[in-house]
């Protein structure tokens, strides 16, 4: 099985797992505008309703990781889709933003779940090119995902307001998580690694592998621009002069499905080039992509959130290969201190970004993300070793 190109049964379940991680994680940034009026929110607080969901990500990540190490991978993956969809239907209750925010925090605990565990099984069971083919399926459907829960939430206001739409999306977790466990085949390679002593050496460790730190400092830059650049887009462009409604806004998140398509193809690129070089060029197309939003008309707009998108894409799938292929201990830890990097800067992006927006609105914003990602330039150019291209 490990040597052997994945069955299309088993890609299709690792796009799956993917899009159903990530359908909650950025839904809410399609109806900010709405929230900021119906709880008189400010700017920051909304930020931070999707900040909640990316901080409990990153604090959950390296403990899931070291649980499933113990405990095993497809049990831990579908029990996490389950709890998922509880805390996404107590979200259609919510009295206020602060309520919303323990909500979404909740939806956050579980998605570690999913996350870790699947890359850790990934790198577990296959070898090689089935690596990278199975973990461009699941970046693919994680970028789906990102995209299919900002366009429903959007559409599904318009049609039967927020609160319904979420019972709506809770309905669809569950439908994954049968779908996963019907579809998924069960571990052949996990040895269990119950020792707490020895997770912590091995924590130790990870603390001090370049591999590990470069790719936690690379992913805090690449959600953070992500994140700032996503969310506030939306304030951005429900104001004046574009005053778009949250169905037309879900519409410009169809950026997104640009990803699909991408990082499949990043692959090719990672094959050829090898990580680091992949990496820099993929962060210098971001930040062309970024400066484009700051063209007036929304065709423009639009480009430059496409452009941008697809570099952030590139450089996620290069870095989470980067893990899989030089880590080969503690996977799931590894991939766990990865995940906590990637999403202590999604809050730090939301957080920084609610305040550079109410401060000096988009243009504040789009500085502070060319910033970080000149932080990331410097990681990528500092930091990685330089792969051989088809070791990547």
């Amino acid at each position: 099985m490990p040597h052997h190109s994945p069955s299309w049964v088993l890609k299709l379940t690792m796009g799956l797992i993917g899009m159903f991680a990530f359908l909650q994680v950025y839904s809410v940034q399609a109806i900010l505008p709405v929230l900021i009026t119906d709880f008189a929110a400010t700017e920051v607080q909304a930020g931070m309703v999707v900040g909640a969901t990316v901080l409990a990500i990153a604090i959950m990540s390296p403990f899931l990781g070291m649980l499933s190490d113990a405990v095993g991978r497809k049990v831990f993956i579908v029990g996490a889709l389950l709890f998922l969809a509880i805390p996404t239907a107590l979200i259609a209750q919510s009295p206020s933003i602060g309520w919303m925010g323990v909500w979404r925090f909740l939806q956050g605990l579980s998605v570690p779940g999913i996350t870790v565990v699947t890359i850790a099984y990934i790198g577990e069971e296959f070898e090689g090119r089935a690596v990278t083919e199975l973990m461009s399926f699941y970046v693919s459907g994680s970028v789906l995902g990102g995209f299919m829960g900002r366009f429903l939430l959007g559409h599904l206001h318009e049609l039967i307001g927020w609160r319904a739409g979420y019972y709506v999306m809770a309905a669809m977790t569950l439908l994954g998580a049968l779908w996963v466990t019907k579809m998924l085949p069960a571990s052949r390679q996990f040895v269990a690694n119950p020792n707490f002593r020895s997770a912590i050496q091995t924590l130790g460790e990870h603390l001090v592998n370049r591999y590990v730190v470069t790719s936690c400092l690379l992913g805090a830059c690449v959600l953070f621009s992500l994140v700032g650049c996503f969310t506030f887009i939306n304030l951005h462009l429900a104001d004046t002069p574009y005053e778009l409604s949250t169905g037309a806004l879900a519409n410009i998140f169809a950026v997104y499905l640009l990803g699909v398509i991408i990082t499949p193809l990043s692959t090719t690129l990672l094959r050829r080039f090898g990580s680091a070089r992949t990496v820099r060029v993929a962060v210098v197309v971001s930040m062309l992509g970024v400066l484009l939003t700051l063209v007036a008309p929304l065709w423009g707009v639009v480009i430059g959130l496409a452009v941008m998108s697809s570099g952030v894409f590139i450089t996620q799938s290069a870095t989470i290969s980067y893990i899989a292929v030089n880590v080969k201990k503690g996977r799931s830890l590894a991939s766990g201190l990865y995940y906590m990097g990637y999403y202590a800067g999604g809050t730090l992006g939301a957080w920084l970004g609610g305040i550079a927006y109410a401060r000096g609105q988009w243009s504040l914003t789009v500085w502070l993300l060319l910033f970080v990602q000149v932080l990331a330039l410097l990681v990528a150019s500092m930091g990685m070793i330089k792969t051989k291209p088809h070791a990547a």
